[in-house]
């Protein structure tokens, strides 16, 4: 077996063929010329493809397309500025629209197979590229195609209508271009339109391809953001079935959405739009993107029963001068003697002489798109340009070199496409951002009926934030004043600089100033009023406890309690001037002692009161024979409640300051315009916590009280105790929701009213109508006049 395998090593082969051949017939450009630097070019020139070959369909706007191409080339080679010395030629191709012919006629362009069978002579497979780039294509899902067949080989693909947002990943895309912007730009101008006329209740339609389904879900994601409900989005396709059309015709009749957004080429769009006028489904408002907005195919007067008032984006119509001359002075005579081209051109003049045919493209939205490919041409153009003026030492290759001039390759051209920057002739800027795209304008249009029953398109608005000057050339514009909180400080700058969060935007929003800083100061009127509530309270309060502790010895004193009484009184001072912790900028020890003070001494009142009221209840059933009940809650037993209770709220506010205590700090979410200095909470939860045992206590003080409002009049402190309780739980039931609802300072100022209207309600409650008795009518302040009420209230 070993002596076999030799053998066979060492017997002579003899190759039958070359090791490169062809093994299909090439394909020969629709139009070509030579140059110094030969420039691709694919266009669906035809529509329908019929066993690889381009048969019917003449579609007019490609055609007019790809001479686009050639006027620019011609103009390129007519500048001695642009170029000099160098000519330019370029090979098109027609795809027919279709995926697997775009390709391959990407792969003939890359190696120039149309020409002579020589170049594979050889036994070598290396040859050079035949073309330095390629401009191209129509549709999106084609153009992803080549790029990706293309980009391996380094060779430039710019297009001047794929407008898929998925184009702009330079991972997958490495070397695309393009001059019409990306889809996802279009989808926020949609979306805005959306929100500026307030709809929240849309349908949506889509081309069930890239160009649709990338689209619409960028648009959708942005909407839904802004809160806008979507019914129904539903896709389709030329080939979509007619039962599929009739299915969506359904969910469009049966909605109550009254907007459409559609998201589709005109191709897809067309049979939908059919059969909606056969049914008579009217009066919807379309929004519609560039792919068929303002295509003259769909604004015929019998669709404007179902698109007038249509309303969407188109690219911005740049006139070039001198195309319209080009185009109506084509005609056949003028193609080389080529049978494929030859067929297009007399298939163009069979419906309508192309000499003869007065375009007047400015009018026509469709033809909007020359522009992009005459700015593809250029951008080629000027990059070229670049890499002949390049001098040694300066270059941006490795050791600073430059291409060699007599042999560029395409890869060299990419580095300087990247940093091309030039302004057309009719004042246009072009240059290229980081993902190969370029400046976002559209313009908004909306359909409308003439006088003549024909369709305009009725420019209504752009969207840019240059804003051009009505009347003036495209160079000239206004700025836009740039959004709240962002600035530019840039002579004709088309971005804004966000402002950090402690600086907003001036007025004339160039310059970022630092925010004022608001809370409740003592120099301001509302901390003012507070300070002297505050202080008028704590005086009443102290004057209360001078009466009560000169009137100590007589009855009425007496019979209600007097130690509980002074602290009672004690606790009311303390929570009055509380009060004055939450007035003035925010601090550390502010903050913490704000929120503890005011939980401790409340609780305090509130335990003296419940222990005044459970005494009013022993003290009635004491009065019964045989029971001694008061012995079980003698003064010592109620000073050991009220600091029991009182304990426990300081063992909560202990594990607050332990755990998460309260501190400073600076809101700036409820206001651009301002900071807030306020005491943040800390922990929410023990915060609540501490409100909660507050509340606690005063529904039980409220519910014993309640029960002990009918005993004999000498103890009817417990229906005073009752109507004060009433307002205590009122004041805190409504500053639950006021305190979350309030912004800024004013929540300060609710919860220090929170704490004056609690302890007035307090105050005046259960101490007035003593001090009424004490000091203006003595004479009722008597054992035996206390003594009589009893009895005749027990009789």
């Amino acid at each position: 077996m070993l002596v076999l395998t030799l053998t066979l090593l060492f017997i002579p082969l003899k190759a039958e063929n070359p090791a490169c051949r062809l093994h299909a017939k090439p394909d020969v450009p629709q139009h070509s010329k030579n140059g110094d630097i030969i420039i691709g070019g694919i266009f669906s020139f035809h529509i329908t493809p019929l066993n690889c070959l381009c048969f019917f369909s003449v579609n007019i706007k490609e055609f007019l397309f790809a001479q686009t191409m050639i006027f620019a080339t011609e103009e390129i080679n007519n500048n001695p500025d642009l170029l000099p010395n160098v000519s330019l030629g370029y090979k098109i191709y027609d795809d027919c629209r279709s995926m697997s012919l775009a390709i391959r006629r990407a792969m003939s362009l890359l190696n120039g197979q149309e020409e002579s069978n020589s170049s594979f002579s050889s036994n070598s497979c290396e040859k050079p590229s035949s073309v330095n780039a390629i401009i191209g294509l129509s549709d999106s899902s084609a153009t992803k195609g080549v790029a990706s067949s293309v980009g391996p080989f380094h060779i430039p693909v710019i297009s001047y209508y794929a407008t898929c947002a998925c184009l702009s990943d330079k991972k997958e895309f490495p070397t695309f271009f393009r001059t019409i912007p990306s889809d996802y730009y279009q989808s926020k101008a949609l979306a805005q339109i959306v929100k500026y006329f307030g709809w929240t209740w849309i349908g949506a339609i889509r081309t069930d391809r890239d160009y649709g389904n990338i689209g619409m879900a960028t648009f959708l994601d942005i909407v839904q953001q802004e809160g806008v409900c979507v019914e129904y989005s539903e896709a389709i396709v030329r080939a979509t079935p007619r039962e599929k059309i009739l299915k969506i015709v359904d969910v469009i009749k049966r909605s109550t959405s009254k907007v459409v957004v559609v998201f589709a080429s005109y191709v897809d769009l067309e049979f939908l739009i059919q059969e909606l006028l056969t049914q008579k489904v009217f009066g919807l408002q379309w929004v519609g993107s560039e792919g068929w907005i303002s295509n003259e195919y769909l604004a015929i007067p019998e669709n404007y029963k179902v698109l007038g008032g249509a309303i969407g984006c188109v690219i911005n119509n740049d006139i070039i001068p001198g195309l319209q001359e080009f185009f109506q002075n084509i005609s056949p005579s003028d193609i080389p003697d080529d049978s494929n081209y030859n067929q297009t051109a007399r298939a163009a003049t069979g419906l309508k002489d192309l000499r003869q045919l007065n375009i007047q493209y400015a009018d026509v939205p469709e033809l909007r798109i020359t522009s992009n490919v005459y700015k593809a041409m250029y951008a080629i153009a000027h990059s070229l340009h670049k890499i002949y003026e390049c001098q040694e030492g300066q270059g941006p290759f490795e050791n600073k070199t430059c291409a060699n001039k007599t042999k560029i390759e395409p890869w060299q051209l990419i580095q300087y496409m990247k940093n091309v920057n030039f302004t057309t002739k009719y004042g246009e800027k072009v240059y290229f951002d980081e993902n190969g795209d370029p400046i976002a304008r559209y313009d908004l249009v909306n359909w409308q009926l003439s006088k003549e029953g024909t369709i305009q398109f009725v420019t209504v608005g752009l969207c840019t934030r240059k804003a051009i000057q009505k009347g003036k050339p495209v160079c000239c514009f206004d700025c836009l004043p740039c959004a709240e909180g962002e600035i530019s400080n840039a002579t004709d700058s088309v971005d804004c600089i966000k402002c950090n969060l402690e600086y907003k935007a001036n007025e004339k929003r160039d310059k970022c100033i630092l925010k004022e800083t608001e809370f409740l100061s003592f120099g301001e009127i509302m901390g003012i009023l507070l300070v002297i509530f505050s202080l008028l309270g704590t005086c009443m309060t102290i004057a209360v406890a001078l009466v009560f502790f000169l009137y100590r010895d007589t009855p009425i004193v007496r019979a209600n309690n007097s130690e509980l009484s002074f602290l009672l009184l004690l606790s009311l001072a303390l929570c009055f001037l509380c009060s004055l912790t939450f007035i003035g900028q925010p601090s550390d020890w502010s903050c913490m002692l704000r929120h503890t003070a005011f939980g401790i001494t409340f609780v305090m009142c509130i335990s003296c009161v419940l222990g005044k009221t459970i005494v009013v209840l022993m003290a009635f059933r004491a009065t019964l024979p045989g029971n001694n009940i008061m012995k079980w809650f003698g003064p010592a037993q109620q000073r050991l409640s009220v600091f029991s209770l009182s304990f426990i709220q300081i063992l909560i506010c202990a594990l607050w300051l332990i755990v998460s205590p309260p501190f400073p700090n600076r809101n700036m979410k409820h206001y651009k315009d301002r900071i807030i200095l306020e005491c943040d909470l800390g922990s929410v939860a023990v915060f609540y916590a501490v409100l909660g045992y507050i509340g606690l206590l005063s529904s039980m003080c409220f519910l014993l009280s309640f029960l002990a409002r009918k005993l004999p009049d000498n103890f009817n402190e417990a229906k005073y105790i009752t109507f004060s309780m009433l307002i205590f739980c009122a004041v805190w039931v409504t500053f639950i929701p006021a305190y979350i609802s309030s912004p800024g300072k004013y929540t300060v100022a609710v919860e220090i009213f929170a704490i004056l209207a609690s302890s007035f309600g307090l105050l005046f409650c259960i101490f007035f109508p003593k001090c009424h008795i004490i000091l203006l009518k003595p004479e009722n302040n008597t054992k035996k006049h206390l003594m009589g009420k009893m009895v005749e209230k027990c009789g």
